[in-house]
This record gives structure tokens, C-alpha cells and sequence, in this order.
């Protein structure tokens, strides 16, 4: 962070973007937390294809860079590595990777990266609970609105249209109080909404039919969100939004990592699984939304300061 007269002043963020939106969304998630932390100044560029990336690696340059120099470059995704060193060598700065790299980690000045990718913390690497994001609790949400969000083959669980119909419309009967809203995504069977029965309090959104900032405006009004265990993604976006979180049941893949997180998430009683619903009638109540990015932007500012 540059400093006048003993004044310091914004912090300068690159985010190198593999023009992914999950991938991005993690990046800016912790650029947004960090300008919420300290005065920033966020300037998102796209990842150089990896020739490019090598040669500007090995040339020390790095094409249509913006000023000021970064104090920190940001990236999630692989194919943002080499774009990432490339940035630091030619433009200074501290690379921070936001996952597992595919690179050695001590490439990287700083590693955040998901509890169920299995590696430790220690000085420069912070584990989190789930990929970071962008949502924000919301002080205020309706009781009576629910969100049904629906994923579909993945390689954690076993997909299985027919059980998850039969769970939405046991959740959909035994709350004739609330009003649905129930999204797909881009894995969700493309006959999977045809299939689904009519429900008078259910109002049904295609993935097709959305916007970048659907999602958000809908976790911060919804009180109740279900979520098939697949989208982990969208588990912790509630979790973060301030919901009560549903778990839907699907087969596990018992070597997949990511369904041991939603099994600690289970465990650790911040999400309710459906057959556990289903016996009680209740979700857990989530006291203690998740702020992730904002851990990891404070990790990362006191970390700055003892360099």
C-alpha cells in the first residue's frame, strides 16, 4: 500500500479474471471485503492466454497493465496462475491464489483455499469454510419466502431427478405458508422443470432466465433456502446471506471431498439434511452467517502490515 507523508492511502487490487463467473466471484469477493477494510481500488483484467502468460513471465512485461502498480493480484482458477506471476514480476505486488494451485504454492506470496481441498494452514496459507463469495447478510428478509435451488450431475454425487422431485414437493406440502421460488442451473437435466408438478405457492425460474444479480437479491430475501448437495457453491452463499439452509439427500460419492464438507456442515448443525427435516420438521437456525471474505481480508491486511 503506498504511503504519502505518513498517510496511507487506497490499496491497489488486481483481479485476474478466467472469465469464469463462480471463479470471479470468489476474486472480488475478497477484493470487495478487503475495500470494505481499508480505502481500494479494484481493477479487474483478464487472464493472458498461456503463451502470452509465459512470455510476458519471461520478458517481465505485462501488456495494457493499468496504473498504479498492484499491491495485490488476485486470482482464482487455474488458468489464472501464470497471468498471476506474470503480474508480480513485471508490476510488483503480492500474488494471492484463492484455491488449490496447480503450481507449487510457494509460487504464490499468499494461498486461501477451501477446508475440503485437504491442506493445512500456516503463515501464508488460510483455510476457509467453502470457496469465498460476494454475498452479504441482509438485515431484513421475509419469513414466508423460500428458495429451491436446484444443480444436477456432478462428480460428488449421484444424480437423481426423480428423488429430489418427490423431496420438493414433500417440502412444498408441508409449507403452505411460504411462497417457492425455485431456480436451475446450467448441469440441471435440461427435462427436469418439465417434469416438475404445478404448486400454487411455487414460482419456477430457468437458469436462462436469470441475471448476475438474481441470486444475491433472492438469498437476501428468503428466509428458508434448500439446496441440492452438489451446489456447494450456493450452500455456502446461503450460509453467507444469513438463511436457514436445507441440504437436499442424494447418493454421495464417498471419495468426493466435497461431500465430506456438506457432511461437516451437517455435523457441525449449519445446514439440515432433508431426512433429518423430514423427522423434526425444522432446519437449523443460522445464528452466525458465514463472512469468509472478510476473514481472509483482515487475514491478508495484517499480514501486509509485518512485511
Amino acid at each position: 500500500m503506498p504511503e504519502a507523508a505518513g498517510i496511507r492511502l487506497s490499496l491497489a487490487v488486481w483481479v485476474i479474471s478466467d472469465g469464469k463467473p463462480g471463479h470471479l466471484n470468489q476474486s472480488l469477493g475478497l477484493a470487495e471485503a478487503l475495500a470494505r477494510a481499508t480505502p481500494t481500488e479494484i481493477v479487474t483484467l483478464a487472464a493472458l492466454p498461456v503463451w502470452r502468460a509465459w512470455l510476458a513471465l519471461l520478458l517481465k512485461r505485462f501488456p495494457g497493465a493499468p496504473s498504479p502498480a498492484p499491491d495485490l493480484i488476485l486470482g482464482a482458477g487455474h488458468a489464472t496462475h501464470l497471468t498471476l506471476l506474470a503480474a508480480r514480476r513485471a508490476r510488483g505486488g503480492r500474488a494471492v491464489v484463492l484455491m488449490k494451485p496447480s503450481l507449487p504454492r510457494r509460487c504464490f506470496d499468499l494461498c486461501i483455499l477451501p477446508r475440503h481441498d485437504g491442506i493445512a494452514a500456516d503463515a501464508h496459507t488460510l483455510v476457509t469454510e467453502g470457496a469465498l463469495n460476494r454475498i452479504r447478510p441482509a438485515s431484513v428478509r421475509d419469513a414466508h419466502r423460500g428458495l429451491l435451488l436446484i444443480g444436477g450431475a456432478s462428480p460428488h454425487f449421484e444424480w437423481d431427478s426423480d428423488a429430489i422431485q418427490v423431496q420438493i414437493q414433500s417440502i412444498l406440502a408441508r409449507t403452505p405458508q411460504t411462497q417457492w421460488t425455485l431456480a436451475s442451473s446450467r448441469r440441471t437435466p435440461a427435462d427436469f422443470l418439465a417434469q416438475l408438478s404445478a404448486h400454487p405457492n411455487l414460482s419456477v425460474v430457468p437458469h436462462t432466465a436469470t441475471t448476475p444479480d438474481w441470486l444475491p437479491e433472492q438469498l437476501a430475501r428468503s428466509a428458508t433456502v434448500w439446496v441440492t448437495p452438489d451446489s456447494a457453491s450456493m450452500v455456502f452463499e446461503a450460509l453467507s446471506a444469513g438463511a436457514a439452509v436445507g441440504v437436499l439427500d442424494l447418493p454421495v460419492n464417498p471419495k468426493s471431498r466435497v461431500a465430506r464438507a456438506i457432511a461437516q456442515l451437517a455435523d457441525d448443525r449449519r445446514i439440515t439434511r432433508f431426512i433429518n427435516w423430514c423427522a423434526h420438521g425444522t432446519l437449523h437456525p443460522n445464528l452466525h452467517p458465514l463472512a469468509e471474505a472478510d476473514r481472509c481480508a483482515a487475514w491478508i491486511l495484517e499480514w501486509l502490515k509485518k512485511r
